[in-house]
């Protein structure tokens, strides 16, 4: 299938911002990239080379092979305008 691991490392990308509760602007800044790029990497429209996935992946500390698996967490919802997405409880200490 064409631009399947587009697809997936956008979506694995996507899940670890999320679940950072970084936006997609910060987390740009992050990466050191222009937000609109971001974007169209998160929705796999982006052709990286491997070079890109190695250093994207390197500014978030993470390793390159992990981001172009399907992430385990499923990507969360867009909230609705106006609103913040819900935060996960804090543990109890």
């Amino acid at each position: 299938m064409e631009g399947k691991l587009q697809k997936t490392f956008g979506r694995s990308l996507r899940a670890y911002r999320r679940a950072r509760g970084l936006s997609q602007e910060h987390f740009a800044e992050i990466i050191g990239v222009h937000r609109t790029y971001m974007g169209g990497v998160e929705r796999g429209e982006r052709n990286l080379t491997l070079k890109s996935v190695e250093r994207i992946a390197a500014r978030i500390e993470i390793d390159a092979l992990t981001l172009l698996q399907e992430p385990e967490i499923a990507p969360a919802a867009k909230p609705a305008k106006g609103r913040a997405l819900p935060r996960d409880p804090e543990p109890a200490s």
